[in-house]
């Protein structure tokens, strides 16, 4: 190995170092109440040296949060890629993504529970991946509504918010673990999906959605999202 690969590979190794001492950081303690310096602190690196990797605390958010989502990404891609049923596909993505707040717990605290972090919009060609999947869901509903599965008083991106706060709601309130002992988080969360599903059935929505640049018009197909290479 030589002198320029090791060194890429120990810029990785601490890019990283300073990702997950940030994550669990940010986690425990809130986003406002970690400093640069604390972040150092944590890895024994000086607030310099780190300066060097990321130019703020906002620029660590946003690299984790770009980590969350593409982890996020592609577990719904692996959940939902070979399902040929667009309703199943549309059902099995949504529980993909409340499964991912259990097994990625920090990431999904971050990326929607945490109201301190900066908003994503202000780097938004940061996460076109996760776009282009939340445009193949989308799609998906227009293909229950040209079915007859779903009202066509529904608006397809509308939709697809109402059916994602409802599995975030179930989501947060699992993590938060606010249900009474003995109450399944679980069946909670597959109970308030199959009602918003089927309540599209005969209800329309009032909700306008912003329009995300890569929306799929009406009768387009949206590419499949490659995996990530392996490291």
């Amino acid at each position: 190995m030589g002198t320029k690969e090791r060194q890429e590979r120990e810029r990785h190794r601490t890019r990283q170092a300073i990702l997950d001492a940030a994550r669990d950081l940010f986690v425990t303690e809130g986003y406002r109440n970690v400093s640069m310096r604390k972040i150092a602190e944590r890895i024994e690196y000086s607030a310099a040296a780190i300066y060097s990797y990321f130019p703020s605390k906002d620029d660590i958010f946003f690299a984790l949060a770009e980590e969350g989502f593409r982890l996020l990404a592609e577990r719904v891609l692996a959940t939902v890629q070979h399902i040929p049923d667009p309703l199943a596909r549309l059902r099995a993505g949504l529980l993909a993504f409340y499964a991912f707040s259990k097994t990625n717990p920090e990431y999904f605290e971050l990326m929607f529970v945490d109201r301190s972090v900066p908003s994503l919009t202000q780097d938004f060609q940061r996460f076109e991946f996760f776009q282009q999947t939340t445009a193949r869901a989308e799609a998906d509903v227009r293909a229950c509504i040209e079915r007859g599965q779903f009202s066509r008083a529904l608006e397809p991106a509308a939709a697809l918010h109402v059916l994602w706060v409802a599995v975030l709601g179930a989501a947060t309130i699992g993590l938060a673990k606010r249900l009474a002992p003995g109450e399944d988080p679980d069946a909670l969360a597959h109970d308030v999906l199959e009602a918003v599903l089927a309540g599209f059935t005969t209800v329309g929505t009032t909700f306008v959605a912003q329009e995300c640049p890569f929306h799929a018009p009406d009768g387009a197909s949206v590419p499949v999202m490659k995996q990530r290479d392996a490291r």
